[in-house]
This record gives structure tokens, C-alpha cells and sequence, in this order.
């Protein structure tokens, strides 16, 4: 028996081997009991489906499922009865759990109302597809409110609240839908603004024309103008105001008497110890 031939004959026992031992590691694997470890859980309610902002959780909505122990929720409810009849706050996805942060009190209601946070209002303002800047001023957004006073002698715009959020374009308050950031064509924007930024929107709604000026969502920046008039765009300098004093007005004026005529010319003549004047006229 040649080299080769032993070389051969070793290699095709050694793969043979090879091959007996893993088969019998894998039966043995295969007849390994399994064991299994319990692992504390306690029930948790959970969204059955996606739901939007400001739906009222129905019992078809919610769901109990195990959760670890260990790894509990904060503020989370262990009893369908806790959500059914709330409203959302904020969008839900499948399976995510909810919390008291997620859901308005009960006997808030649905919709728009219960996301409204304490001490702000919302406030609805109706634009066109200019003003509001092409339909990009989705939920969520942040805006600044611009106000064109007309006036008889000069029409002035100035900056009269700053970023404000978007509540709602139209009747869409989900902010799911305007994610791809496609323009949503409305006619009315409602804004979240706090009380005393209301009064002045609702002035400026009245008194002039409303443009929204769309800003950075990472720009909290208040935005700090003195406003331009029509003097300003145009570059020539406005008048300075002109202001009368009550005291100007009642000054008295004196009047001065005229001056005295010229005194005539004097020749003095003497003659011998005679001393005489004679007038020029």
C-alpha cells in the first residue's frame, strides 16, 4: 500500500468519525430537557391597534398583556376598565403600552379639547392658501403671527406673537398624517397660545390682515421686532411726530414798540462871546 493510498484512507476514516460524533452531539441535544425559567409578570394595558390623538379608547381598543416585573411601565394601568372611555393625548401605536400621561381625565371627552394643556388656549384663525404659507403649516408646527394695520397716513406690519404652535390645519389635528410632510390645503389653522397671546390674535384678526411665518421647530428664540412701515421699505426717513406742549400753545407773544426816530443834527455857532445852536432838519 502506496503513500496516497494511506493519506486517502486516513482522510475518509477522520470525516467518518467527524460525522458519527456530530450526529450523536445532536441526538443528544435533541433529548436534552428543556428548562425553563419563570420569570415574574404582571398584566398591562396595551393598544389592540394604532390609535390617533385625540380618540376615546372604546373597549375594543385596549387589551391586557403579561409584562415583566422587573421592567415595569411608569404610570402604567393594570385594568381595561382604567382606559375604556378616556381620550388620547398623544398617538398610540399597536401593543404600546398606555399610561395616565397618554390619556385624559375621564369626563374630558375626545378630540382637540383634553389635549389642550392647563393655563394655554387654542385659538383658530382663518387663512387662505397664501397666508397660510402654502399649506405647509401642518400640526405641529411653529409659527409667527404678522399683522398689517392699515392707517391713513402710513400702513405698518410688526411681528405681534412668536412661536406658536400649530394645534390643527383644518379638521387634522393628528400629527401622524403631516409626518411626510406633504402641505395641507385649509381654510382655518388653529394655534395654541396663552390667554393674553389670544387677545392680541384675535385684535389683530379684526383690525388687520393675519400672515403666518413658518421657524424652526429647534428655534425657541422669542422673535424681537420694532416693525416696518411703508416710510421704512421704501427707504426715505419717516417725519419725526410733531408734538405740541399745552404751554407752546398758550404762550403769549409781546409785542414790541417800534424805535424812536433819529435825533436831528445840531450846528453850534459862536459869534464873538455869543453861543448859538442851530437844527438841521
Amino acid at each position: 500500500m502506496n503513500r496516497e493510498v494511506r493519506t486517502l484512507l486516513v482522510l475518509v476514516v477522520a470525516l467518518a468519525a467527524a460525522g458519527v460524533a456530530s450526529f450523536a452531539v445532536y441526538r443528544a441535544i435533541q433529548h436534552m430537557p428543556v428548562k425553563e425559567v419563570e420569570v415574574a409578570t404582571q398584566q398591562v394595558v396595551v393598544a389592540a391597534k394604532a390609535l390617533p390623538v385625540g380618540a376615546l379608547v372604546g373597549p375594543g381598543d385596549v387589551r391586557l398583556v403579561a409584562w415583566p416585573t422587573r421592567s415595569p411601565v411608569p404610570g402604567g394601568l393594570a385594568k381595561v376598565e382604567d382606559a375604556v372611555g378616556r381620550g388620547l393625548l398623544n398617538p398610540v401605536a399597536e401593543n404600546e403600552p398606555l399610561t395616565d400621561s397618554k390619556l385624559a381625565p375621564r369626563g374630558a371627552g375626545a378630540g382637540l379639547p383634553p389635549t389642550i394643556p392647563m393655563g394655554m388656549r387654542a385659538i383658530s384663525v382663518k387663512v387662505d392658501e397664501v397666508v397660510a404659507v402654502a399649506g405647509f403649516t401642518v400640526p405641529g408646527t411653529r409659527v409667527d403671527l404678522l399683522v398689517t394695520v392699515p392707517d391713513q397716513q402710513e400702513s405698518k406690519t410688526r411681528t405681534i406673537v412668536s412661536n406658536v404652535e400649530v394645534l390643527t390645519a383644518g379638521t387634522r389635528y393628528d400629527q401622524a398624517e403631516a409626518r411626510d410632510g406633504k402641505p395641507i390645503q385649509t381654510t382655518v389653522v388653529t394655534l395654541l397660545a396663552t390667554p393674553e397671546d389670544a387677545e392680541k390674535i384675535a385684535l389683530a384678526s379684526s383690525a388687520g390682515k393675519v400672515i403666518l411665518v413658518l421657524r424652526n421647530p429647534l428655534d425657541n428664540a422669542p422673535t424681537v421686532t420694532q416693525g416696518i412701515g411703508l416710510a421704512g421699505l421704501t427707504g426715505s426717513p419717516a417725519p419725526p411726530p410733531t408734538v405740541v406742549r399745552a404751554s407752546e400753545s398758550r404762550r403769549i407773544v409781546k409785542v414790541e414798540p417800534p424805535p424812536p426816530p433819529p435825533k436831528p443834527y445840531t450846528v453850534e455857532t459862536i459869534r464873538a462871546a455869543k453861543r448859538t445852536e442851530e437844527t438841521i432838519k
